[in-house]
């Protein structure tokens, strides 16, 4: 092994130390309550957009065999949350999904819609989590224990895994979205509202994904 091939590699073993070392400061939830089994985190993606669902994940990650670079989803690369859902989805002990659709959101406003999502994450998975780690809320009408946390999905791995689930469900489906509904740029922005997306609605008029109650200034009915 020649000084370059020496020099890369303890580079690279640097920097795995310095990922171990993050994951753990973001295991500090997890190890805290470590007496319960079933340790969930739960969050949730879609609160802002003018269109499309808000999407919920929740995920129970396995004790022993920690993930390395889960991070607040908004924080890593399209690319990077692809390959680490992938890892989520193989890994995990449990992973659960709900989504509440615009009419819905409509209907209930979007935080009882979250709430929503949330409940039904929680009843989508295998397992029956025994504690719950939330990023900043408390999910009414849930009997299992909760630990609401502040900037959660930054601070607790179970956390930053559910938003990355969430996150990545959601993407992929308003990328679909976009060719069901060409002309507002749902692939690009994800159901937000910008520039290109406002200047459809005011073109094209709102599609059945579209939240009535979020765009109400942008359209003439």
């Amino acid at each position: 092994m020649n000084k370059r091939e020496e020099e890369r590699l303890k580079k690279q073993q640097i920097k795995l130390e310095k990922e171990i070392a993050r994951t753990e400061a973001m295991s500090i939830y997890e190890k805290k309550y470590s007496d319960f089994q079933a340790i969930c985190g739960i969050d949730e993606v879609g609160r802002g957009p003018f269109a499309g669902p808000v999407v919920a994940g929740a995920v129970i990650l396995p004790k022993n065999h920690p993930i390395l670079y889960l991070n607040d989803s908004k924080k890593l690369s399209e690319k990077k949350r692809e390959e680490l859902y992938d890892v989520i989805m193989e890994q995990a002990v449990a992973v659960g999904i709900g989504m509440v659709g615009p009419a819905r959101i409509d209907e209930i406003n979007i935080l009882q819609a979250t709430y929503e999502a949330m409940r039904m994450a929680i009843g989508n998975l295998k397992v029956t989590p025994d504690i719950l780690l939330n990023d900043a809320v408390t999910i009414p009408e849930v009997e299992i224990r909760q630990v609401p946390i502040i900037k959660g999905d930054a601070k607790s791995v179970s956390i930053a895994a559910a938003s990355i689930i969430a996150k990545v469900t959601r993407d992929r489906l308003m990328v679909e979205y976009d060719k069901v509904f060409p002309g507002y740029d749902f692939a690009s922005n994800k159901g937000y509202g910008t520039r290109a997306h406002i200047e459809g609605l005011k073109k094209m008029g709102p599609t059945p994904i579209h939240r009535r109650s979020f765009i109400g200034k942008y359209i003439t009915e």
